[in-house]
């Protein structure tokens, strides 16, 4: 089943949800919240054609944060300090996905925490956004030895962590900050310069592609080209 298909079947069963709520507390007795929160949840990578909707739910925030803690699915496990799962709003409209944890990052088990979230903290007030208002993740949620490039186990054991998060998120929009973010999940080799600037889209959300801040810190002529792109979502947050 296309991931467009997938979002839209559990953003149609969480909305289904919602509504049996509301209709517990006008007195309708035979709904019961508990009922969903005791089914099991989803595998991970399930769809909704080869597991019944019926039979689990999707897995939470707080859930998938609890299983990786002592997640093993690579190499990258035997020698970091903290996972690094997301931080923010977990009903945000915006989701901001990076690219791997650095040093900083590793020690705190926070995302974005170095001198490029910095960066990224003053590009979110320019936005008239801060922490609170967005979630920041990362496709890769332990540390890279020396902060190199993610390998491609590496990326494929993470990703389906970090579908799973946006799928409980269920944003409006998301910003994939650098090539690896961008790539992975629209499925592309083609260079980020080609891609930001225009929307496209992840399972039926629109997504911008634009620069990672270390890359700024690098590039710092760069930053006109993140603010154009910056400015595209503004627009599209505020429409």
């Amino acid at each position: 089943m296309p991931d467009k298909l997938y979002h839209e079947c559990h953003e149609l069963i969480s909305q289904c949800r919602e509504t049996l709520i509301e209709l517990s507390g006008w007195g309708f007795e035979t709904v019961n919240d508990a009922d969903f929160a005791s089914l099991p949840v989803c595998p991970l990578g399930a769809r909704v054609d080869s597991v019944a909707v019926s039979a689990c739910r999707p897995a939470s925030l707080a859930e998938l944060a609890a299983d990786m803690q002592s997640c093993t699915q690579c190499s990258l496990c035997e020698q970091r300090k903290k996972v690094v799962f997301g931080v923010g709003n977990p009903q945000a409209e915006l989701v901001l996905v990076g690219e791997a944890p650095g040093r900083e990052e590793d020690e705190q088990g926070v995302p974005f925490v170095g001198e490029a979230g910095q960066l990224l903290d003053r590009i979110l007030f320019a936005m008239q956004l801060n922490r609170q208002d967005v979630y920041i993740c990362n496709v890769i949620k332990c540390r890279p030895p020396d902060n190199r490039d993610p390998q491609a186990e590496e990326i494929a054991a993470c990703e389906q962590f970090l579908k799973q998060q946006l799928a409980a998120i269920r944003p409006r929009i998301i910003i994939t900050l650098g090539r690896f973010a961008t790539q992975t999940l629209l499925q592309t080799k083609v260079q980020i310069s080609q891609l930001r600037g225009h929307w496209h889209e992840y399972a039926g959300i629109p997504l911008m592609p634009t620069y990672h801040p270390a890359y700024l810190l690098r590039q710092p002529a760069g930053k006109r080209e993140v603010w154009e792109d910056m400015k595209q979502v503004i627009h599209r947050l505020h429409s």
